[in-house]
Order: structure tokens, then sequence, then C-alpha cells
């Protein structure tokens, strides 16, 4: 099933905490840093969206939102004010309640709001088709918690 975004906005609204600008080199173009994995990215606002990134409104409503996340003019739908140069962990996220970072902190899994694992990982996948999927747990929140204990002794750590 292909991913498909409705621009809600839910996964960048927090994401100010992840990524800062780290330096401003003018003409709309920023080094951005990850403050998870330490990575930095180069990125530009989209031509487009120049206008939309100068209206920093946002940030009265939310906060700790990323710094080139926008809302289009009008409505409530929500945009990248830099998509087309934005940090690889941006192309690759689609909608996850948990993600999952093998030992060298590199995202190889999601878990998407379904009980589903949508990894390439091998060793993931067989942990969980061997441990996690048998698990019949009806509390989704007690569910997460032995998921994230069994995934956490195999090496692997889970984000909220």
């Amino acid at each position: 099933m292909a991913f498909e975004c409705f621009q809600c906005g839910e996964c960048c609204a927090h994401l100010g905490h992840v990524h800062s600008i780290k330096e401003e080199y003018g003409n709309y173009r920023f080094l951005v840093n990850n403050r998870y994995t330490n990575e930095n990215t180069l990125v530009t606002v989209d031509p487009d969206k120049k206008a939309l990134f100068d209206d920093t409104g946002i940030f009265e409503k939310l906060p700790r939102a990323c710094p080139f996340f926008r809302h289009r003019p009008g409505s409530d739908l929500a945009c990248c004010s830099v998509h087309f140069t934005r940090p690889e962990i941006c192309r690759e996220y689609q909608c996850w309640r948990l993600l999952v970072l093998n030992p060298r902190g590199r995202p190889v899994g999601k878990i998407p709001h379904m009980r589903t694992l949508v990894s390439d990982d091998p060793l993931l996948n067989r942990i969980w088709e061997d441990c996690i999927e048998r698990q019949n747990e009806p509390d989704d929140r007690r569910w997460e918690d032995a998921m994230i204990t069994t995934l956490t002794r195999a090496g692997y750590t889970v984000r909220r």
C-alpha cells in the first residue's frame, strides 16, 4: 500500500526539538542539525514558499514546530517550506507511531498506527514475527511497552 500524505502536519508540529537551524547563509539557505543523529543538512527554502517561510506566526500556536513547517494561507493544510531540499529523515518519513533504530542509531523500522512493522531489516522482521506478532495484549500501551522491551533486549532503540 503506497503512502499518501494528507498534509495534517502532525509529523512536523513538534520537530523543533529535533531539527534546529545551525547556520543561516542568507538567500534562504540554512544548515539544519538533527539533534538525534547529529546530521547536518543544507536546505534552501523552495522558491514558491519564501513568503510563506517569512510568516513565522505559526510558532505562536506551535512553538515546538520544525523551523520550516508552515500552514498554507487560508487553510489548515501543512507544508514544508524546504520540501525540495529537506533532510533525508524527512524524505523517508511516513506516518508512524513508533520508530525503530538499529544499534548505530539508524532508522530501520516503523510501526504505523496499526500493530504492524514496516522494515527491510531481516533480523528485526524475524524478531517481530517470532516474538511480537504473537503477543495478545489488548491494551495498546502495555503492548507497546512489551514490544519495546523485546526490541531493546535485541539491541534496538524505539522512539515514540
